[in-house]
């Protein structure tokens, strides 16, 4: 068997999905009989991106502790600037702000940042260019969203491996009388599209109960109050994975409305655990397991529309439930063990 680096790149103290996908195959690659590594590579952030780069494809991948690496394989940048003549890319997402949200994020900086970080743009969708098509020996992606991105912006056609989800013990123990959702509070999540969404008149009987921290939390809980749905909002906070995996399994179904979400684990959990997903069409990855109306519903990024299918899954228990069966035969379709076997080149 082999010995593995699995690489990805990380702020310091920052927990990310990558982070979870790429632990979750460690652990995989180890009950398939590999010698699995964790590597976490640096990610300084604007501004030292330069750095980041350089100081991964300096870094000796070789050995880890004295002992030979056979393979390695890399999720997200810049950990694909490792150098190894075995190197799989498994590609989570590359630097989004200079691709596919550059037009949401270049109109937030100042105009001569906005000259300076074009330069930036241009220089990193190089090297990404290079990296993911001479650096590497296979090309894989996380999710059709991020395949597309790579086609649009690179002109690169990478295969299609969905993660599986983590390896957890869901379960399904109810169909309670609340929709979950657990995300990093931030913009992209657009937690406050569901928060609007129950102020609908559709939806006037629906509770929500919504895990997670991040920089929107304060305006959230503002909007939910001026909305006037306080009583039906639960915020929850940073929750660890039994309260998690609680709410999972007693909730009706998940609402799940990022915007262009590269993958999202939060989908396949849910599937796990027999419940229904809720999410929009613009949502990337999400859409790409949400069959509308059989595994979950698919609808308009609208507070209206949010509303209603919100109200169809939770005025129905029998339908939640029909929903979720469905849902956990599509994920029973994605294995760890057929994951390493795609991914191991050695």
């Amino acid at each position: 068997m082999a010995v593995l680096a699995i690489a990805t790149s990380s702020p310091a103290g920052v927990e990310g999905g990558h982070l979870v996908i790429a632990r979750s195959l460690v652990a995989a690659a180890r009950e398939c009989g590999h010698d699995a590594r964790l590597v976490i590579t640096p990610d300084h952030g604007f501004g030292k991106l330069s750095k980041s780069y350089w100081e991964t494809w300096r870094t000796d991948i070789s050995h880890i502790d004295g002992v030979r690496v056979d393979q390695v394989i890399s999720l997200r940048y810049p950990s694909y600037a490792l150098r190894h003549p075995a190197h799989v890319c498994w590609l989570n997402h590359t630097m989004r702000e200079y691709y596919d949200l550059w037009p949401r994020w270049s109109p937030m900086i100042s105009r001569r940042n906005r000259v300076k970080e074009r330069v930036r743009k241009t220089l990193v969708r190089a090297t990404d260019a290079w990296l993911l098509t001479s650096n590497v020996t296979r090309l894989l992606a996380q999710s059709r969203t991020i395949q597309r991105r790579l086609i649009d912006e690179l002109g690169i056609r990478p295969e299609v491996l969905w993660p599986p989800p983590p390896q957890k013990a869901y379960r399904c123990d109810a169909y309670g009388d609340y929709v979950f959702t657990i995300s990093r509070l931030t913009p992209l999540k657009r937690i406050d599209l569901l928060s609007r969404a129950l102020a609908e008149p559709a939806a006037r009987g629906v509770r929500a109960v919504i895990a997670g921290e991040g920089e929107e939390r304060a305006a959230l809980e503002c909007l939910a109050a001026d909305l006037g749905v306080t009583q039906r909002v639960t915020f929850l906070g940073r929750v660890d994975d039994e309260t998690m995996l609680q709410h999972l399994a007693t909730c009706r179904a998940v609402s799940f409305a990022p915007f262009a979400e590269d993958y999202g684990f939060v989908t396949v959990e849910a599937f796990a655990s027999r419940k229904a997903v809720i999410t929009c069409r613009d949502s990337g990855g999400p859409t790409e397991l949400v069959a509308d109306g059989k595994t979950g519903f698919v609808c308009d990024p609208t507070p209206a529309a949010l509303a209603q299918a919100l109200a169809r899954v939770s005025d129905d228990a029998a339908l939640a439930e029909r929903l979720g069966a469905a849902a956990a035969e599509k994920v029973a379709e994605l294995s760890w063990p057929e994951t390493v076997r795609r991914l191991v080149v050695v």
